[in-house]
């Protein structure tokens, strides 16, 4: 059967499903291979939706530089295809077991973010199924507020069905340079002039302590003295630290962070030498992911720790102080830091100042703790206002529900709630992000 053919088939399927499902009055949900969502949620009562096979790349048009791809396919299989066509999705989040419709609904970013601002920037169209069963098609110019409305809204809008995204071309390998920084100052202003020259194709940052962070820039080419591999016994983040210059074909940079998670795989030991050696098939997100959510159900949570999972936006002029209040005052490192532009669209339910540029924090860790539950997540939630900052719902939140709505803009998606689930079928965005519904 044609690729067409055969989603308009599964199209048809699942909104005979999904009316059953409104039938029998539970809320409603997805049954899916894959999820990186950090907060436990309580599924019981949920009719759930099918939609693992919403998985294959539809097409990749060379000419447009545009691929159409269902909302379950991994950035792992899209990246797979277009790297056929000498081509890369414009942003690629970190792991290949990101979805690329999960990276809409939530809120996906990397390197090239401060070249192409976050995931759903990169979108031109979607296609998403409703509450009320219908299949709809929306753009910039073609049901816009429900286009603008959709990112982070996590599902509780509608699921998307396809998508069609950009795409840049790409070469063989990848040049890096890491630069060493010894002030917060010089990194954050370093980090400044080279998103405004516009100069690199990649730039992130990496920091280690409060003296030791890095800026790693990144250049297709197609030539290289060497290429390293850091799927296997060698550790990438580690690597930061040891060379100024190295090479990685272009497949193994956009996947460079997901054989250890960042660096989280030392939570599961095998960043020691002789484990690592015997787990070569197991080191990477998708194993991570298996024994994270194995380990919340059989596991009982210590009093004596904290789990800190969080990525925050914070525009450039306040990334110093926020810097200063992670270490002080939360402790966490390595911390990854990730520039990106917000251009002059307007995405309802994140919305961030237009033509600025923001830095990502993003911290994760188990830190010991002899206070209440949730004293460090909400110690970083009560600090980002003052600083303008947003936090992504990805993670565990402690807001009460007045000062989320303030955020995530209530008046806005109660229009939106209004018009696209009138009948409440799906989640509201409270109830699932903070409630844990």
């Amino acid at each position: 059967m044609d690729a067409y053919a055969d989603h308009e088939a599964k199209c048809a399927k699942l909104v005979a499903e999904f009316a059953v499902a409104r039938s029998r009055g539970a809320s409603i949900g997805l049954r899916k291979s894959t999820s990186n969502l950090f907060r436990s949620r309580d599924q019981r009562s949920k009719s759930k939706l099918q939609v693992r096979q919403f998985n294959r790349v539809l097409h990749i048009d060379r000419e447009r530089m545009i691929a159409d791809v269902e909302g379950m396919s991994t950035y792992e299989t899209l990246v797979d295809e277009t790297l056929k066509h000498g081509l890369l999705p414009a942003v690629v989040p970190q792991l290949k077991t990101i979805t690329v419709g999960g990276a809409v609904s939530g809120i996906g970013i990397e390197s090239s973010s401060f070249r192409f601002g976050l995931v759903h920037e990169t979108v031109d169209e979607m296609e998403i199924l409703l509450a009320d069963g219908r299949i709809v098609v929306c753009s910039s110019s073609s049901n816009q507020d429900l286009f603008f409305g959709f990112p982070n809204s996590y599902g509780t809008l509608g699921y998307v069905l396809r998508l069609k995204i950009r795409l840049i071309p790409a070469k063989r390998n990848v040049r890096l340079t890491h630069t060493r920084f010894s002030t917060p100052e010089k990194f954050f202003a370093s980090i400044a002039e080279i998103c405004a020259s516009n100069v690199v194709g990649y730039l992130d940052g990496t920091i280690f302590s409060r003296n030791e962070m890095y800026i790693t820039q990144g250049d297709f080419t197609d030539h290289a003295p060497y290429v390293s591999d850091y799927t296997y016994m060698a550790i990438y983040y580690k690597s930061i630290q040891r060379k100024t210059d190295d090479w990685l074909t272009s497949k193994a940079y956009i996947w460079r962070w997901d054989t250890d998670w960042f660096w989280c795989s030392k939570h599961f030991g095998v960043h020691l030498p002789a484990i690592r050696f015997l787990a070569k098939p197991a080191l990477n997100s998708s194993t991570y992911q298996r024994l994270m959510r194995l380990s919340q159900k059989l596991l009982p949570t210590s009093k004596a720790e904290e789990s800190v999972i969080q990525d925050v936006d914070i525009p450039i002029e306040n990334a110093v102080e926020f810097f200063e209040f992670l270490l002080a005052e939360i402790g966490i490192t390595p911390v990854w830091i990730c520039p990106f532009m917000n251009f002059e669209r307007s995405y309802d339910l994140y919305a961030l100042d237009s033509n600025k540029l923001y830095i990502n924090f993003g911290f994760w860790d188990t830190i010991p703790s002899a206070y209440g539950e949730g004293h460090f997540n909400k110690k970083i939630e009560s600090r980002l206002p003052g600083l303008n900052g947003k936090k992504a719902l990805y993670s565990t939140a402690y807001y009460n529900e007045e000062t989320f709505w303030e955020i995530f803009n209530r008046t806005r998606y109660q229009e939106l709630k209004k018009k696209y689930d009138p009948d409440r079928i799906l989640q509201d965005l409270y109830a699932k992000c903070v409630r844990r519904k």
